[in-house]
């Protein structure tokens, strides 16, 4: 690969993950990009997941040093997280993923059109402790998810935002960082198996990695700082975003 492609690589590497960490959705930057500069399928969605997989890591770390995370909540969830998508990582080697997209096309127009015209959906935290209602409802986000995001995945974490938002009351801020944690634990079982099959290319897995990890500090950071009046926004625009990349690979 020429060092023109790999900039262009990098570049969208680092907007990706700034995305990605601010509201999800990163991955209509990122694979795309693989595809442009003419990696095959299967190597372009490993090598972007390896990439991806470190920028989400970053930005997980930096939201639950913000304070942003509860981790009773995560401690409880993750592990149904992870094996709900180890289970879809297995199923989607037997079953067509292609049925679901007009599914998931429906659901994300629909959250985003939602949150547009909801003033006050995400702006304030209003999460008042568990209750065994709203914890069996997170348990049952997060493993239906991990599942949904190694069987198929776009729009994970826009549908897990939107989850803790509804279900526990959460603000925006506060659900993107739990939802990012969410979302690193699912990618794992993904991001092994594109290892283990040897679906990586490493040499330009690792420099869009670097940018991505920037891309994902400067993301997070910006996020903490100006929390809901920046996330809400990105939120809507990435939700919408995806259903048009979804529009058109249907038509």
């Amino acid at each position: 690969m020429d060092i023109y492609k790999l900039i262009f690589l990098c570049v969208a590497g680092f907007f990706a993950a700034f995305v990605d960490s601010i509201a999800g959705g990163g991955g209509i930057i990122s694979v795309p990009a693989y595809m442009i500069v003419g990696l095959p399928t299967h190597i372009a969605l490993g090598t972007n997941k390896f990439a991806a997989t470190m920028g989400s890591l970053t930005s997980s770390i930096n939201f639950i040093r913000s304070g942003n995370c509860n981790f009773k909540l995560l401690k409880i969830v993750a592990p149904f997280t992870l094996i709900g998508s180890i289970l879809g990582v297995k199923t989607v080697l037997l079953i067509d993923e292609s049925f679901l997209q007009p599914l998931v096309l429906i659901l994300i127009l629909a959250i985003g059109i939602y949150t547009f015209f909801s003033k006050s959906l995400g702006e304030e935290d209003n999460f008042n402790g568990f209750t065994k209602k709203n914890l069996f409802l997170s348990i049952l986000l997060g493993f239906s998810l991990g599942f949904y995001d190694g069987f198929f995945g776009p729009g994970t974490g826009t549908f897990l935002v939107f989850g803790f938002i509804n279900i526990l009351g959460l603000n925006f801020l506060k659900a993107s960082a739990n939802a990012r944690v969410l979302n690193f634990v699912s990618n794992i079982s993904a991001l092994v198996t594109f290892a283990i099959s040897g679906n990586i290319n490493y040499l330009i897995g690792i420099p869009v990695c670097i940018l991505m990890i920037l891309g994902a500090k400067i993301g997070t950071r910006l996020a903490i700082n100006k929390g809901n009046k920046i996330i809400k926004p990105i939120f809507i625009t990435m939700a919408m975003a995806v259903a048009v990349k979804m529009l058109f690979q249907i038509i």
